[in-house]
């Protein structure tokens, strides 16, 4: 079974293809998408989500569960854990990612091992960048509708820049309300994340992004100060 870690790579932009379903209108958004719409106002944000990898020929090859905090601007955490793991063994296991606004802090619990960069130098036109508030959307990002399907309205998002790991995004909203993320890369591979128990603006403590690696692990890399 492949590693649950694709789930941050995806989410970062780092390696995730989807035959995309969707039928996306040739033209380019100028006028305020749903996405504009759900980011104008964003502050914080909370959720729990189940991910579904899948290969090229849309087999299933892992799934996971995790926990996603945004504090805008710049600050985001993002944990998953094997969905084959006991309640116990979860926390002993998965990855988690967090980036308290100047540092990219990537914790691999299975090899008790830290990387850690300078956001500038981790991060370059993501999906986790576009949600934490990082990046100007319109300057880093081409948006495109993507029509309706399941009961959703979806939104097309590729980066700009020709040096992304990442294809392109799509976005699933239920009126102003984020459903869904299908991630692709430059590989076979499709990350489907359905979001639930979401709340949006509500408070988040500090703690809760800031990172200290814990005692024992390795530690790859040199903050920025």
């Amino acid at each position: 079974m492949a590693k649950v870690s694709g789930g941050i790579a995806v989410l970062l932009g780092v390696a995730v293809a989807v035959p995309l379903m969707l039928a996306p209108v040739a033209q380019a958004l100028t006028s305020p998408s749903p996405l504009d719409a759900y980011l104008e106002d964003l502050r914080t944000l909370r959720a729990t989500f189940l991910q579904t990898l899948t290969d090229a020929n849309g087999r299933e090859i892992d799934r996971a569960t995790g926990t996603l905090i945004v504090s805008r601007p710049g600050k985001f955490s993002w944990e998953i854990h094997p969905e084959t793991a006991g309640r116990g063994a979860q926390a002993r296991a998965g990855q988690l990612m967090v980036s308290d606004g100047r540092n990219l802090w990537f914790l691999d619990r299975d090899l008790d091992q830290v990387t850690v960069k300078p956001v500038d130098a981790a991060l370059s036109a993501t999906p986790a960048m576009l949600l934490s508030g990082t990046v100007d959307v319109r300057r880093n990002f081409t948006l495109t509708p993507a029509g309706q399907r399941a009961g959703l309205d979806w939104v097309l998002v590729e980066p700009r820049g020709a040096d992304a790991d990442f294809r392109r995004a799509l976005f699933g909203f239920a009126g102003r309300e984020l459903k869904q993320m299908i991630l692709e890369d430059k590989l076979a591979q499709t990350a489907t994340i359905v979001f639930e128990r979401v709340e949006r603006n509500g408070p988040v403590a500090a703690q809760e992004l800031s990172f200290t690696p814990p005692p024992g692990t390795d530690v790859i890399g040199t903050p920025g100060q």
